[in-house]
């Protein structure tokens, strides 16, 4: 009887004072950076309350902001911009993209279309505003996949092609069957997923298959290695772009999968995605060459090799530019592109995201703006795949309405657009949602279009959706039940990590 009262007291001091060493490693740890004070206390606190698993959570969630990984990706993506831009003083044609269709910010006649972009410039250079693009708006996987599909198969030298989902279903093996057929005819293909967004089809093994195919090379991104201590499940690559002999590229919300597909009875997850022609397409290309390098480490002479970027005539009458976000990235960059954007507009602000939960700075901007006569009209979904983030959402309304943005419930399917259209002049679209997320851990790509056809496309779909919403009134709001609004709050308490 001694013995056993002996062993238990001798393993509750243990476990006591694993966790107490457990909590101060964490609160030193979260206290070392200054970062979000919220952030730092719920950590703080989930560690001392989730004794041993609140230090894990930390270890998965939560030092993923010190930018280790990112400095790693920074330095990698700066020996690749090294290597491409000596190789364009080696030859007149060799990316030279760059500099024939850079748009000089002083020819814009728009001032706001100027203002913004200068204000980019600072954040963003290496990606310049380039002219002579065609951009085309499509909806949902029943628009994109048939021409996506149509380029894959009338590629002649490579495709490469990232996506942050490929589900295990019949429509990415109807992708990865067609990537595998153009591998066999000698076209070179690359393929790069996220292992966390695509846990399903790489813990199936449905990648296996396409391992051995000559000219087929297949890579999941991740940060994730326990045996190098990299716990940072967090650091997502996002991004959902292809690419087909550097001339033609796809790219915005879309990922490989037969929920974006209407079909056995199911409606597809309403998302915008866009093809692109011009030059714009070589940044693009640049955008996975430099992801595709930090995962694979393969050789930079045939990564810039000239093929890779072909001569492209202008087309069309875009201007763009690629914002590459993410950690390797100036702190909040993305989410201080769509703060200008906001603070600049002089007459309509249009949001679709289906997760809206910005950093406070995001929502003072849009208050500002709607008290000053801007029209904010943001669309969100009216039932979100993710319950949390929708009452965190929700928490945010009441001052949003009461400033005098107009909030609209998209009734389903579930809405997985991402797109902020600024005084009918500029689109901001791409794979960024308004969450910290997307604005502070992922690895996004945005890009801002200014071109009156492209964007009135653009504004007339979001008005499609915004007929297929409910507005939601802030006298209405404020009489929801008191449960809901606990709840509504209490979600966004997780705000930082959501």
């Amino acid at each position: 009887m001694e013995q056993r009262f002996f062993d238990l007291t001798f393993w509750v001091v243990f476990s006591t004072a694993l966790h107490l060493v457990a909590f101060v490693g964490v609160a030193l740890h979260a206290l070392k950076r200054r970062r979000n004070a919220s952030a730092t206390i719920l950590w703080i606190f989930v560690a001392w309350s989730f004794p041993g698993f609140g230090a894990i959570l930390y270890l998965s969630f939560g030092i993923d902001r010190i930018p280790i990984k990112g400095m790693k990706n920074k330095a990698t993506n700066q020996l690749l911009m090294r290597q491409r831009d000596e190789r364009h003083q080696d030859s007149s044609s060799f990316t030279a993209w760059h500099h024939t269709h850079r748009t000089h910010l002083s020819k814009i006649q728009d001032p706001f279309v100027r203002q913004l972009n200068d204000s980019i410039d600072g954040l963003n250079p290496e990606h310049p505003l380039i002219d002579g693009n065609r951009i085309d708006p499509l909806l949902c996987g029943d628009q994109a996949y048939p021409l996506m599909l149509q380029a894959i198969r009338s590629a002649t030298d490579h495709i490469h092609m990232q996506s942050f989902i490929i589900a295990r279903d019949d429509t990415s093996i109807q992708f990865l069957d067609a990537l595998k057929a153009k591998a066999e005819e000698g076209v070179k293909v690359r393929l790069l997923f996220d292992r966390f967004g695509s846990t399903h089809a790489y813990l199936g093994g449905m990648f296996r298959k396409y391992r051995d195919i000559p000219n087929f090379e297949i890579r999941g991104w991740t940060q994730v290695n326990l045996f190098k201590r990299q716990f940072q499940i967090n650091l997502r690559n996002h991004r959902k772009n292809l690419v087909v002999d550097g001339k033609t590229a796809f790219f915005g919300g879309v990922n490989i999968s037969s929920e974006n597909t209407i079909g056995g009875g199911r409606k597809a997850i309403r998302d915008y995605h866009f093809k692109v022609e011009g030059p714009v397409v070589h940044e693009l290309q640049y955008s996975f060459l430099r992801d595709w390098f930090f995962m694979s480490e393969e050789s930079l002479d045939v990564l810039l090799r000239p093929e890779h970027f072909p001569s492209i005539d202008p087309i069309g009458s875009a201007m763009a530019r690629i914002i590459d976000s993410g950690p390797s990235t100036p702190p909040e960059m993305i989410g201080e592109i769509f703060f200008n954007a906001i603070v600049m507009a002089q007459s309509q602000v249009l949001i679709v995201t289906p997760y809206f939960v910005p950093t406070h700075d995001i929502i003072k901007a849009l208050r500002s703006a709607a008290r000053r006569g801007v029209d904010i009209c943001i669309i969100v979904p009216e039932k979100n795949n993710h319950r949390y983030a929708g009452m965190a959402t929700k928490a945010l309304y009441e001052e949003l309405l009461a400033a005098g943005a107009r909030i609209f419930h998209r009734k389903p399917p579930f809405i997985h657009a991402k797109a902020m259209i600024v005084d009918s002049t500029v689109a901001l679209v791409g794979t960024a949602n308004l969450d910290v997320r997307s604005l502070e851990l992922n690895y996004e790509t945005t890009v801002l279009v200014s071109d009156e056809i492209a964007v009135n496309k653009l504004k007339l779909i979001v008005h499609e959706d915004i007929e297929q919403s409910s507005e939601i009134h802030f006298n209405e709001w404020l009489q929801r039940p008191a449960i809901q609004k606990l709840g509504e709050n209490l979600c966004s308490l997780m705000t930082p990590v959501l």
